[in-house]
């Protein structure tokens, strides 16, 4: 068992323990959110004793170098002396440039970073509100083509960020935010291969800015995109994206909706449902998954059954809390 040396207090850590399983239970406040090395809200920086390797997963090198981990993925092999990141290493400053709502749930927020970031379309950044609060958000928007950031924000029953940013969030407000961070996005060197995307909800931003950006780079093969939601009013880039089919011949986009009134034109199925009735066989495709977890854990699978290499399966699921008095299936 090793020791945890945090700010003026050591803690002991138990074998089966990581680092923020620890201090949680020790009832210690560290920033964290998904647990599973996805958002990277919890990273600390450990200024003595060793850091394992799996605990730098995904942690730009500048960071690595420093001592930066990921405390949910830490299990600590000796004492460390850890705390929370300098906010110069982690955070930029931004600006909301817009706030447009996009359906009754739903919301475009525009942020204008003080400095260049430097990304992909289809990453994610984590926003930071003054009091702490952290919530991740995939990007939309594609560098070379827009000067802002583009986040979709889903308003969640109970949603602390959420709520807050459909309520209180206006032009010219200044938010910390740091990344980018994922894996999640398109691949010029492979213009050869089909793309299928594959998202519900929310999901649908990463993979708008991923087709824009195979768009962009003249990809050769067919790229075909499936959105799926209950209620149409969640097909919030309808227009956007039928504009897109219309432009480039090897675009398909195919809205699904699964509750009750599906208008012409809408496929009555879930998303993951109708992508695979159309194709079966995924054998040196690329396959991108955005949305609910449970959502792309299961398509993960049928990808993998359907030919697709492991590989070759992106996603980014990022955990939530369904406080709806009866949770949506």
């Amino acid at each position: 068992m090793a020791r945890l040396h945090f700010e003026d207090s050591a803690y002991q850590n138990r074998d089966t323990e990581t680092v923020l399983d620890t201090l949680l239970r020790h009832q210690v406040s560290v920033p964290y959110s998904c647990r599973n090395g996805v958002c990277l809200t919890c990273m600390l920086r450990c200024s003595e004793g060793p850091v394992p390797a799996a605990a730098q997963k995904d942690i730009r090198e500048t960071l690595r170098i420093q001592g930066c981990f990921l405390s949910c993925l830490c299990h600590p092999i000796a004492d460390m002396t850890i705390g929370l990141p300098d906010d110069s290493l982690v955070f930029g400053r931004a600006t909301v440039t817009a706030v447009d709502k996009l359906a009754d749930t739903i919301c475009r927020v525009r942020l204008l970073p003080a400095m260049p970031l430097y990304y992909h379309a289809g990453q994610f950044v984590n926003l930071h509100r003054s009091d702490g609060l952290v919530r991740s958000y995939s990007l939309a928007s594609l560098p070379r083509a827009d000067s802002d950031l583009e986040l979709h924000v889903k308003r969640l029953p109970g949603g602390a960020m959420s709520n807050w940013i459909f309520e209180s969030l206006v032009p010219g407000a200044a938010l910390d935010i740091d990344g980018p961070h994922g894996g999640c996005y398109y691949l010029a060197e492979e213009s050869d291969r089909p793309l299928l995307l594959i998202g519900n909800g929310t999901g649908l931003a990463p993979l708008f800015g991923i087709a824009r950006d195979a768009l962009a780079s003249d990809h050769l093969e067919p790229i075909h995109l499936y959105h799926g939601t209950r209620y149409s009013d969640g097909l919030y880039l309808d227009r956007e994206l039928r504009a897109m089919a219309t432009a480039h011949d090897n675009f398909t986009y195919v809205p699904c909706l699964s509750g009750d009134e599906v208008p012409a034109g809408c496929r009555r199925s879930r998303a993951e449902r109708a992508a695979f009735a159309d194709h079966s066989a995924l054998a040196d495709w690329r396959v991108y998954l955005c949305g609910s977890p449970a959502m792309v854990n299961k398509t993960k699978k049928l990808a993998f059954l359907a030919g697709a290499a492991l590989a070759d399966i992106c996603s980014d699921p990022f955990e939530m809390t369904d406080k709806r008095a009866v949770p949506r299936d």
